[in-house]
């Protein structure tokens, strides 16, 4: 997918949710894989034509956590980013040392560490003037999540697609939620950005990568399903789930 094809469902997620007013200074969380080096790449050049053609001012920042782990070197990352004339800093945690104190059946816990990236990426943003996260989940990571909630929680949810935190006064958007996996890997190959492989010991080896395997076999079977399931997240006018009597009593009041 071309970077114009990208941008344009940019657009689509920012007219849609409202994800970016004027004034803003957005935080991008750079973990060096293909979603966050092509969001901050991608942000950077809607930045300047929502400025051209909608009036829209906004600044974008790219900030990497370092986390840690070894052998990743970010050297032809940070070179792209300044010859794109992309503002990017490094801000370094212990995060991974913090996470070897409290390992779950021998490996560090994915849910300790999502929970402890969040807490230091509002730091950081809030460090550098910043009023909004951008997190890089995309189409998929929010299909992938409404499976995990009903397979492991019992839930129909996902993940929303600009939420505040109270607590930190904080603003989270995710300007890729129309941007399919697959579309986001031929763009970055296509654009031949640097990325920087993760080194971080869990990685492929989670029950997200399992729920990946289990929708990649219904996209086989069914390969309309994967469009239609993005879909029905905003479907509301079909939206229809069970309401017990107790509920549906309250509710009628």
């Amino acid at each position: 997918m071309s970077m114009k094809k990208v941008i344009g469902k940019l657009f689509k997620a920012d007219t849609d949710f409202n994800l970016i007013q004027n004034g803003d200074r957005i935080c991008v969380g750079v973990s060096g894989g293909k979603d966050s080096v092509l969001l901050l790449y991608a942000l950077s050049l809607y930045q300047k034509a929502a400025k051209r053609i909608a009036n829209k001012d906004f600044s974008v920042l790219g900030i990497h956590l370092e986390m840690g782990f070894g052998n990743m070197d970010f050297t032809d990352l940070k070179a792209f980013f300044q010859e794109k004339e992309i503002e990017y800093v490094d801000y370094p945690t212990q995060l991974y040392e913090i996470l070897k104190l409290h390992p779950k059946n021998d490996k560090i816990q994915c849910s300790l560490c999502s929970k402890l990236k969040k807490g230091a990426i509002i730091r950081a943003a809030q460090e550098h003037g910043c009023n909004k996260v951008a997190f890089a989940h995309h189409a998929d990571d929010a299909i992938e999540t409404l499976f995990m909630n009903m397979i492991y929680g019992a839930r129909i949810s996902t993940f929303s697609p600009a939420m505040h935190l109270k607590v930190s006064n904080m603003d989270f958007i995710r300007p890729f939620i129309y941007c399919f996996e697959n579309e986001i890997r031929k763009t970055v190959k296509h654009e031949k950005l640097p990325l920087v492989k993760s080194t971080c010991p869990n990685d492929g080896y989670t029950k997200r990568q399992e729920t990946k395997e289990l929708l990649k076999q219904i996209y086989h079977t069914f390969p309309t399903a994967k469009e239609n399931f993005l879909t029905s997240l905003s479907n509301q006018k079909q939206f229809n789930l069970w309401v017990k009597a107790k509920d549906w009593r309250h509710h009628s009041k």
